[in-house]
């Protein structure tokens, strides 16, 4: 079992950048996929990125192709989101997700951080 810490969110102007990140810890957890998820109000809960346990394979969602950047560093068991040129429909509490199986349209695998809040508002 892979456990799973997120920081980094709060509130930003639209325009803005915030970076998110996920701690994980548990047994090998460098050899999961990882990735983060987001909510809205109101909506389901949708992929927002997805690195495999060795960087080879970043996915993105369309939504956010060209802003944000996933990245991993194994060496400190850590995952990052870097979030550029944020818009209000941004704003969802994001997740960190590790799963053994790179099948993120399953959203129910595989272990989950408590999730943060990132709210985009001028």
């Amino acid at each position: 079992q892979v456990q799973l810490v997120e920081s980094g969110g709060g509130l930003v102007q639209p325009g803005g950048s915030l970076r998110l990140s996920c701690a994980a810890s548990g047994s090998m957890s460098s050899y999961y996929h990882m990735g983060w998820y987001r909510q809205a109000p109101g909506k389901q809960r949708e992929l927002v990125a997805a690195i495999s346990s060795r960087s080879a394979t970043r996915n993105y969602a369309d939504s956010v192709k060209g802003r944000f950047t996933i990245s991993r560093d194994n060496g400190k068991n850590t995952m990052s989101l870097q979030m550029n040129s944020l818009k209000t429909e941004d704003t969802a509490v994001y997740y960190c997700n590790a799963r053994p199986n790179w099948n993120w349209d399953k959203i129910e695998i595989g272990s989950w951080g408590q999730g943060i809040q990132v709210t985009v508002s001028s």
